[in-house]
């Protein structure tokens, strides 16, 4: 008896171990197959003091749709300071950018929205300063 009761806990503790395994495999899984499109890289930077940038780009950790996703920025009175529309680069589609029309000295606000191919959709803003 004794010989069976050592390898029913043996088994139990192997199930246990296969399971736990499996549970941590699926949660590490699933994680990265929902994860954001998050800002990894910004030029100008957050909150940076710059001389008047000819364009915004922001390297995010996800590849994006690019029909669904944007850049605008807008200067402190609301007024767009893009020259056109927000483009996701062709060879690097975590890449966005926008031209900048000729900025003057001030505060300038970007706001982005990313769409990743996941059908995640992430939004956020942040500053940068014209000297």
């Amino acid at each position: 008896m004794p010989v069976r009761k050592k390898a029913t806990m043996t088994m139990t503790i192997t199930s246990r171990a296969r399971r736990g395994l499996a549970a941590a495999l699926a949660l590490a899984l699933s994680s990265a197959a929902f994860a954001h499109a998050k800002p990894e890289k910004s030029d100008p930077p957050a909150n940076a003091a710059v001389a008047a940038p000819q364009a915004v780009s922001i390297d995010f950790t996800e590849t994006l749709e690019p029909a669904f996703s944007s850049i605008v920025v807008v200067d402190a009175a609301g007024a767009p300071a893009q020259a056109a529309k927000a483009v996701v680069d062709a060879s690097d589609r975590k890449r966005m950018s926008v031209a900048l029309k000729p900025l003057q000295a001030g505060v300038y606000t970007v706001k982005w929205v990313a769409l990743a191919t996941d059908g995640h959709r992430t939004q956020g803003r942040y500053t940068f300063t014209v000297k």
